[in-house]
């Protein structure tokens, strides 16, 4: 409740009583002047209000201006990580059909190498063609491997490796390994010292890929350790995990070359020569499969000149292992096979064809689809090699068809793949097709002669 000031009231009313006793045009003159200054007032707020808006309004251009710019960045990073994908797709499928068309070249080599060995016996220079198959057969076996780390090596940055684990018995998968590398290590006189426990190890994860690592570990200390020298292969159990080192005492690593020595493409420093050779890419693919099978791979050295040593760790399995059935061999006095081959290189064609003659079978020939698949129709046969790619119908095409003809039939051909290929969803599609095996070239000679031994042996049991 508010108090009345008198003096306040006084006051005015002396003001009005003052006013009215100026005179008309003062009294307008006074009024104008109190106008001009409300008009002052205003224009000064108007003017603060003017200066805000005008601030406010420079601020959301300044907004609009850094929201494009972050929807700029934005795209632009989108568009970097768009383009970085493809390109990186594009590497890996470089990488893959490389090694695919490389490996063609391989097939021929390979069973020439092979007919070259057979043909020592019944030759007058059997040293000098023994010694040729020998170079031969090196040298595509060292191409080969070259071939399969960079298959590897682009199927692990597509994430495309798949395992097929199982508990493995740790002494099987080193007898693989050793025996894999073990030819290199005679034909340098090299030592190699081995000591395993005599407990069993078991691990779980996949006999091919594990055997691959230890066999690339094996090969390495090999070619960096001279003519003569010492390698060594141990194991233990440290707790829950298997240990296995590989030693030697070759030209070692470098300390600064240690925290990068299982990066893609690094190599140490080499000579103009290159004897040591490889890609830079072995390395890598043992610790992206060690990683696989939840374990871990270190490598160590004293220095260059010094040796290394490389140690691969791996969780212990409890589970017993399980033991592979390996089939007999392939002898040809157990019966010839009569075996179409369908291949579109011809040097890799005639050669498989006089390689599996002199095992004693009758073999056909054709060098693409449409002949291989009227042949096929046209007569029985006990088996079927068929390369995947061929002009005009690719070996898909050759086996579904091939299928749907002899469907309902007790008997048919024991289909077996041919392909550059090695990719895991290549070999499903091609099963998936009709193939009952399948081989990545160049195949192995034993390997295709296991087969056919395969295959002739469901003929008799049928």
């Amino acid at each position: 409740m508010g108090t009345y000031d008198e003096s306040a009231g006084s006051s005015e009313q002396r003001s009005l009583m003052d006013g009215d006793a100026l005179p008309p045009a003062m009294q307008r003159e006074q009024q104008l002047q109190q106008r001009i200054l409300a008009l002052e007032a205003e224009l000064s707020s108007s003017r603060v209000l003017a200066r805000e808006h005008a601030r406010l309004t420079e601020q959301v251009e300044q907004l609009r201006e850094a929201n494009e710019h972050l929807v700029m960045a934005t795209v632009s990073a989108q568009s970097l990580r768009d383009l970085a994908e493809a390109t990186n797709r594009r590497q890996t499928e470089f990488l893959a059909m490389l090694a695919h068309e490389l490996r063609n070249p391989l097939a021929p080599l390979s069973m020439s190498a092979s007919l070259l060995q057979s043909l020592v016996g019944a030759s007058g220079n059997a040293s000098q063609l023994a010694q040729v198959s020998g170079v031969v057969r090196r040298q595509v076996d060292h191409m080969a491997r070259l071939l399969d780390d960079l298959l590897d090596a682009a199927r692990i940055s597509s994430g495309k490796i798949t395992l097929a684990v199982r508990p493995l018995a740790l002494g099987g998968v080193l007898d693989q390994a050793i025996e894999t590398v073990a030819p290199r290590i005679r034909e340098r006189g090299q030592q190699l010292q081995i000591a395993l426990p005599d407990e069993p190890l078991n691990i779980e994860g996949d006999p091919v890929r594990l055997t691959q690592v230890f066999a690339n570990l094996l090969g390495n200390a090999s070619k960096y350790t001279g003519n003569g020298g010492r390698i060594a292969l141990r194991a233990w159990r440290s707790i829950e995990e298997v240990v296995v080192e590989v030693s030697d005492n070759g030209s070692g690593i470098a300390s600064e070359m240690l925290p990068q020595v299982f990066d893609l493409f690094i190599q140490g420093p080499r000579s103009l020569a290159r004897s040591e050779g490889g890609l830079g890419i072995g390395l890598n693919v043992v610790r992206n499969l060690v990683g696989m099978h939840g374990g871990t791979v270190t490598a160590d050295s004293p220095g260059e000149g010094r040796g290394s040593t490389f140690t691969v760790r791996l969780p212990l399995c409890v589970a017993p292992a399980q033991v592979a059935e390996i089939p007999p061999g392939p002898s040809a006095a157990e019966g010839a096979c009569r075996i179409l081959l369908i291949e579109d290189n011809v040097d890799a064609c005639d050669t498989l064809r006089s390689f599996l003659a002199l095992a004693g079978h009758e073999v056909a020939v054709a060098y693409d689809g449409h002949a291989g698949l009227a042949q096929a129709q046209a007569r029985h046969f006990d088996i079927v090699i068929c390369d995947i790619g061929l002009p005009g119908i690719d070996g898909l095409e050759v086996l579904a068809r091939l299928r749907g003809a002899h469907a309902g039939r007790a008997a048919r051909p024991f289909a077996i793949a041919l392909s550059g290929y090695g990719q895991h969803e290549d070999r499903e599609r091609a099963l998936g097709a009709g193939f009952d095996r399948y081989l990545v070239k160049p195949a192995a000679p034993d390997a295709l002669l296991t087969l056919v031994g395969e295959a002739r042996g469901l003929r008799q049991l049928a």
